[in-house]
């Protein structure tokens, strides 16, 4: 069913902050000894916010919290209380980021800074998607794909802006994306299983299917390549969209999983984490898969012994090159097109795989030719120049940090 709605703007006491006031007060106290309410803050200064539209913000969570990053310096223009773990997602208007927490996608504006009351409901938040315009939000525990315009969300005032929803026929963890000409990619799946994805367009008030695919697996993650090219990671290859129809690429190994695509909008070549052995322990990886959209290509690549990553380390950057936040503390310049590494920055100290992947590990998020990058163990945020691989700024904070947002540039 295609509907339009109001969403409502939540309960400044809704429950699942509230639930823990004890863990957020706790961390507060040890942070600078007094605690603020959740999603409350002191009034930025003038300087503040001017910084904020001139050099973007970046978003660190933490344990029972949520730091405000000047983007260029990485001072801490505010903190928020919020959950043991969240985690943020840009909103794609160069200005706020969508917090998951247990009542839902709770916005974080970066440049006020406010960690707002609003928040799209959801019973398990998951994908933030945003492509053409639009902010689509997936809710795992319902189905629900909630797709808000993303010019709407940068002028946001009291209320969330009008969005249109869809629900599948079960609830799964999956994704969404929104296309140029409104139609609507969805994973298919239920509570046990994923298999597919389906391609949707609006007509008269509802959804008709134009095309669908059951060769996906697990179907997990999204990515979109040069020329709207879309791509989905399965249990088995990878799955993608393109001019109208579903095409399955399968996998060198019988078990070859992709979950998360690393792409470039003006790349035909999406990078994917690879795994091969279902058993196998831990979260670090080994190898990529290189997919190439418009020559239909599918190639498995081993990385060097010493390149090891998690779905948190791979970013696309300048030349439509992949960097790889690597445990040996360095940034590995992968060419997708020659399946070569270019270039190694060092920037942290060699680290260690997460037991659980909400654990904090390193990660990496890039903005134009500016990388971000956490270093967990050191409570430390730093910024490399990626055309020089040059650290720019850092910053030791008085917390962990965990996942990492930047706010500038529209998507």
């Amino acid at each position: 069913m295609r509907n339009h709605h109001m969403l409502r703007q939540r309960n400044a006491r809704l429950g699942g902050i509230a639930a823990i006031a004890g863990i957020t007060l706790l961390v507060s106290a040890c942070a600078n000894g007094q605690a603020t309410p959740a999603g409350t803050a002191a009034a930025p200064n003038a300087s503040a916010t001017a910084s904020g539209d001139a050099h973007g913000r970046i978003a660190v969570s933490y344990p029972g919290g949520i730091s405000v990053l000047d983007g260029k310096t990485l001072d801490v223009v505010q903190k928020f209380d919020s959950e043991e773990f969240t985690r943020l997602n840009a909103a794609g208007d160069g200005r706020h980021v969508f917090v998951t927490t247990k009542a839902g996608f709770q916005l974080l504006d970066t440049v006020e800074p406010q960690l707002t009351d609003l928040v799209v409901e959801a019973t398990a938040a998951g994908h933030v998607v945003r492509h053409a315009g639009n902010t689509v939000l997936f809710d795992d525990g319902t189905g629900t794909t909630t797709i808000l315009k993303t010019e709407d969300l940068a002028g946001i005032g009291s209320a969330l802006p009008e969005a249109e929803t869809y629900t599948a026929e079960a609830a799964h963890h999956g994704v969404s994306i929104v296309l140029e000409d409104g139609k609507l990619l969805t994973t298919v799946g239920d509570k046990t299983s994923r298999t597919g994805a389906v391609a949707l367009e609006p007509h008269d008030g509802h959804w008709d299917k134009v095309a669908e695919s059951n060769e996906c697996p697990g179907i997990h993650g999204e990515g979109t390549a040069a020329g709207e090219a879309v791509i989905f990671g399965c249990e088995d290859g990878a799955l993608l969209f393109h001019h109208g129809k579903f095409e399955k690429f399968t996998a060198p190994d019988a078990y070859g999983r992709m979950g998360n695509a690393y792409v470039s909008e003006t790349s035909p070549v999406v990078v994917g984490d690879y795994k091969n052995d279902p058993d196998a322990e831990g979260y670090l990886l080994n190898s990529v898969a290189l997919i190439d959209t418009e020559k239909h290509t599918y190639n498995v690549v081993k990385l060097p012994e010493s390149v090891q990553y998690t779905f948190r380390d791979i970013a696309r950057g300048p030349g439509d090159l992949a960097y790889i936040l690597s445990t040996d503390g360095s940034i590995h310049v992968l060419d997708p097109a020659t399946s070569k590494i270019v270039n190694e920055f060092p920037v942290i100290k060699a680290w260690e795989g997460p037991a659980e992947w909400q654990d904090a590990h390193p990660a990496i998020t890039v903005n134009g030719d500016t990388a971000y990058i956490t270093e967990p163990a050191a409570n430390t945020v730093h910024s490399v120049d990626l055309t020089s691989g040059k650290i720019t700024a850092s910053a030791e904070l008085d917390v962990v940090p965990n996942e990492i947002a930047v706010t500038l540039g529209a998507h």
